[in-house]
């Protein structure tokens, strides 16, 4: 019985252990974010927008979570502040706030159990798929305009680009614990997406006659807003066919913030008295 007895007594304490290094937590996070695409061209990184979210991460052992989170970015591009001449003489601009859902598995590094005198601390990296909402805005005369019901490249109605759509969402971070509940995240997230329309730049300059007849006159000032730039164009640049973006690669965008999150705690393995 004893010879029974001792070796499901020790796979019971090794179960307990087992559960005892997965559990929730969930906090939040506040941070900066920051549009890569037809309208940033540079990677500048000098006009950040405000981020933050929610997030949920199941840790299945001391290496391998789920996290879900819901987040909001405001992210812009301006040609203006290009240091391409053809880009500033195009003269486009958008800014647009995004509403994300995104499921990410991570790995930790180091192994990480919070609570611990030694594994309190580890760098992880992380992938997943986010789907998101978007409203690309421009404004003219001090008045903020949405361009997609506007179809700036000639698209018919019905046929604009869809305003939710997916990406593949990816980084990096590193977490540490405050106390054995409480923990901080730093994180570098970015977002490669299925759309090239983030910005409402993608391919190329309509007819501006066929655009004015379908959308009207506000559409036109938005589809060509170019400006002459002595030695790079005599006149405006949004002839028919003209390249307007580049659709070679799709829009993407990063955000890069600090959470705050709460453990709620697992099963901890009983004091052990003889």
């Amino acid at each position: 019985m004893k010879k029974i007895t001792f070796p499901l007594f020790i796979a019971l304490i090794s179960t307990i252990t087992m559960f005892g290094q997965r559990g929730w937590e969930a906090g939040g996070w506040l941070g900066a974010s920051h549009y890569f695409g037809d309208l940033n061209t540079n990677f500048d990184i000098s006009s950040p927008g405000l981020a933050g979210g929610l997030i949920a991460r199941f840790n299945f052992d001391d290496r391998i979570c789920l996290k879900f989170s819901g987040n909001i970015a405001n992210v812009s591009g301006d040609d203006a502040k290009s240091n391409n001449a053809f880009e500033r003489a195009r003269n486009l601009s958008f800014r647009t706030v995004v509403y994300e859902g995104t499921a990410q598995l991570e790995f930790n590094f180091l192994p990480y159990v919070h609570g611990s005198p030694d594994e309190y601390y580890t760098p992880y990296l992380f992938a997943g798929f986010t789907v998101l909402n978007f409203n690309p805005q421009a404004q003219l005369n001090g008045e903020w305009y949405d361009l997609r019901p506007l179809g700036t490249e000639g698209q018919f109605r019905g046929e604009e680009y869809y305003s939710t759509t997916a990406g593949f969402a990816y980084g990096g971070g590193f977490k540490i614990d405050l106390s054995y509940e409480l923990s901080l995240n730093f994180e570098i997230a970015g977002r490669y997406l299925s759309t090239d329309y983030l910005d409402d730049v993608s391919k190329s300059y309509p007819d501006k006659g066929d655009l004015e007849s379908l959308r009207g006159p506000i559409a036109v000032e938005f589809s060509d807003r170019s400006i002459i730039i002595p030695g790079v164009n005599e006149g405006d640049i949004g002839d028919e066919g003209r390249q307007r973006g580049s659709n070679q690669s799709n829009d993407s965008y990063f955000m890069i913030g600090i959470g705050l999150v709460y453990y709620f705690g697992d099963l901890k393995c009983p004091p052990y008295s003889r």
